[in-house]
């Protein structure tokens, strides 16, 4: 692992001094440059929490990654830099799945939410401290309830990942999510089996295709088109996501899904 190759990686030129400079544009130039995405599940491929994996697969691969490889990679990065950095464990949405989300705190001279794995989530991090805070034309809500947190992320469409997660401020260790990673890539009932997900952040929203259906959110306007043929779905993926992959076993299955839930759609429900 090499620290460089990663910066070049996410292209940052900046200071490597350990503030908050250093580490609001780190976090903005892995977003910037490394999608979000869930692939490897869905080529029958395991994805594991090793930062020394992540680095191969997003830096050397030129992937994406999904919570564990993103945030495990910036944790890695941070700490080659200097920074004080902590695993957090999370609850996305309302099933209290703690570890089902990594997220991490950084320490400077207060401490900050640093989430490079949410795929919709913040561009920058924001202060460990309640309030709101506005980025792209959106604004995310970080309450605290004694040793509870809650961080609200508001909707980014139809089908997002969730719109909220919970946590303590409880250290944790990688191991401690392995059951968790496990269960998200293997059982039929998580929502990373069931649908192929990618996003791609940018200066102003993001980009997310969620089976067949594209959709750009910039400056709070939301678009979406369906891609209707292999050669259109492996343009978006090279061309939006920056992902060079060849798409016809990935296309079959994420068409044939398509073609099931259009079929059970009640009569003109597709046009509205």
């Amino acid at each position: 692992m090499n620290l460089e190759q990663y910066l070049q990686r996410i292209k940052y030129t900046g200071s490597l001094e350990v503030n908050l400079e250093t580490l609001v544009g780190v976090h903005r130039n892995h977003l910037l440059h490394i999608p979000y995405e869930n692939l490897d599940i869905h080529f029958g491929r395991t994805m594991e929490l090793s930062p020394t994996r992540a680095f191969e697969k997003i830096v050397l691969e030129r992937r994406g990654g999904w919570c564990y490889e993103m945030n495990g990679l910036l944790a890695w990065a941070l700490r080659e830099i200097g920074f004080e950095v902590q695993y957090l464990a999370c609850a996305v949405g309302q099933n209290n799945a703690s570890a089902n989300h990594l997220a991490l705190k950084v320490n400077l001279e207060q401490a900050y939410l640093a989430d490079v794995g949410f795929g919709n989530g913040l561009l920058e991090p924001i202060p460990l401290s309640p309030g709101v805070y506005k980025q792209q034309s959106r604004a995310f809500a970080l309450e605290q309830h004694g040793e509870h947190w809650q961080f609200e992320i508001p909707s980014v469409g139809v089908g997002a990942i969730g719109n909220s997660f919970d946590f303590r401020l409880e250290p944790q260790k990688p191991e401690h999510f392995q059951e968790r990673c496990t269960y998200l890539q293997t059982s039929p009932e998580s929502g990373f089996v069931r649908v192929v997900v990618c996003h791609r952040m940018f200066e102003t929203g993001v980009q997310s295709l969620r089976g067949t259906v594209l959709q750009t959110i910039s400056n709070g306007i939301e678009t979406s088109r369906t891609l209707e043929n292999r050669d259109d779905y492996e343009t978006v993926l090279r061309e939006v996501f920056d992902l060079q992959i060849d798409a016809n076993t990935l296309w079959s299955k994420v068409w044939a899904s398509h073609l099931e839930w259009r079929k059970n759609l009640p009569v003109g429900a597709e046009n509205r």
